[in-house]
């Protein structure tokens, strides 16, 4: 079996990466639900909606400083010539891949939302922040569902 050389490996990693955070960068709306949430009962008020903002949500994971850091020391330790300076050089492009790999992660997994403040019919203010698939505005009503998650969606005449 051929042996892959790791400095070979580093831009498959970094597509790997990128293509797990990606994931993370939909904010979901009102119309996105995750699986273990089918099925299960949500509590439903109605409010209106009296303020809102865009707002910017990101992450605080630490994989693209791992994977960045992994990738960076194993092609780092590829340079040079004698042992010492494949340790340096894996120990530099540690540091570098971390930091890079963070900074990605980043980029990658931050986006905008909405934050909807929502008078609750039956008293009460409540703060939402979710993507404003529905394109609401202050003055609409609005169906509040309270499960795992709350959620606006536009209130049913």
């Amino acid at each position: 079996m051929p042996r892959t050389s790791p400095a070979l490996l580093i831009p498959v990693l970094v597509l790997a990466l990128a293509g797990s955070l990606a994931g993370g960068c939909a904010q979901p709306g009102s119309g996105v639900y995750a699986r273990q949430e089918v099925g299960q009962a949500a509590f439903v008020e109605t409010g209106t909606i009296v303020s809102m903002r865009p707002v910017t949500v990101e992450t605080s994971g630490s994989t693209g400083a791992l994977v960045g850091a992994a990738a960076g020391g194993v092609g780092g330790s590829f340079i040079g010539g004698d042992w010492r300076s494949n340790l340096l050089a894996g120990i530099a492009g540690a540091v570098v891949g971390g930091v890079v790999g963070s900074a990605a992660e980043r980029g990658l997994t931050q986006g905008t939302a909405t934050e909807f403040i929502v008078e609750v019919q039956g008293g009460g203010t409540i703060a939402v922040v979710q993507g404003n698939d529905d394109g609401l505005r202050v003055g609409d009503r609005v169906t509040i569902l309270r499960g795992q998650r709350t959620r606006l969606t536009p209130a049913r005449s």
